[in-house]
């Protein structure tokens, strides 16, 4: 009997040893990272999950710092804004950001029954994540060209860096379509939303004052009379008074 008692005990925490969920694992132990890295914690975080399993978010205390270094802007300003490095290296390595950027967003975009977000706090960090990092990615590109072109003043040359511009400034326009889903935010989720309006759009009229905010503009007014909500009216009424004043400083 007790032979059978022990073989028993064997296969019941030989069972329990294969049903164990593996943990996902993370770099977290690196204080920047690489794209080698976003690769396999983008890959976890989209496929690595169970439909029912919660993904990290920035309200557990456990998880939070796998969507912080997630999102944290200086894992690609380490590198991008060393200019001891080469313009092209520089540039070659902002293209990589961006495009595991691209990826990042499929990662947060879950809605519930309600047609709540589920990660609203968290799918915004990543569109703001992103909105940073083409600050640096677009300019870059911008250098390169300058950097490479035989007539940096051609009417050529200034016309792909301008359109390169206009291209930013629209990808920074679609963020203001979130604000058609301002519903399925919490309103924590409102705040953050208006807040990356404050702030990276000002970084972006900053770094071109003399831009066509034209289309911007339009979108921002439309959206101002379609939202409900104090924080998010009050950045887009910001926006529109900031590029207002940058017209009027060009008159």
């Amino acid at each position: 009997m007790t032979k059978i008692k022990y073989v028993l005990l064997a296969i019941i925490c030989l069972t329990l040893t294969n049903c164990k969920t593996e943990e996902h694992e993370f770099p977290l132990d690196k204080r920047y990272w690489d794209t080698n890295d976003y690769d396999k914690a983008i890959l976890e975080l989209r496929f690595g999950y169970e439909d029912d399993e919660k993904k990290p978010t920035f309200d557990n205390p456990e998880q939070r710092i796998i969507v912080e270094k997630l999102t944290d802007e200086q894992n690609f300003k380490v590198v991008l804004k060393d200019n001891e490095l080469g313009i092209k290296h520089r540039n070659a390595v902002a293209t990589e950001f961006f495009e595991h950027w691209k990826d990042m967003h499929q990662i947060y975009q879950a809605t519930d029954r309600k047609d709540m977000y589920v990660y609203d706090i968290e799918m915004l960090a990543v569109w703001q994540y992103g909105l940073s990092l083409q600050l640096d990615y677009f300019k870059l590109g911008n250098d390169e060209i300058l950097e490479s072109a035989d007539d940096p003043n051609s009417s050529r040359v200034k016309n792909v860096i301008s359109s390169n511009i206009g291209t930013l400034i629209d990808n920074y326009t679609i963020y203001l379509d979130e604000i058609n889903e301002e519903k399925a935010f919490s309103e924590k989720g409102k705040t953050k939303l208006a807040d990356g309006i404050e702030k990276y759009f000002t970084q972006l009229i900053k770094l071109y004052p003399n831009a066509n905010y034209s289309g911007m503009k339009k979108k921002a007014e439309l959206m101002l009379k379609k939202s409900e909500s104090d924080k998010i009216k009050s950045s887009l009424t910001k926006l529109i008074e900031l590029i207002d004043s940058k017209k009027k400083t060009e008159e």
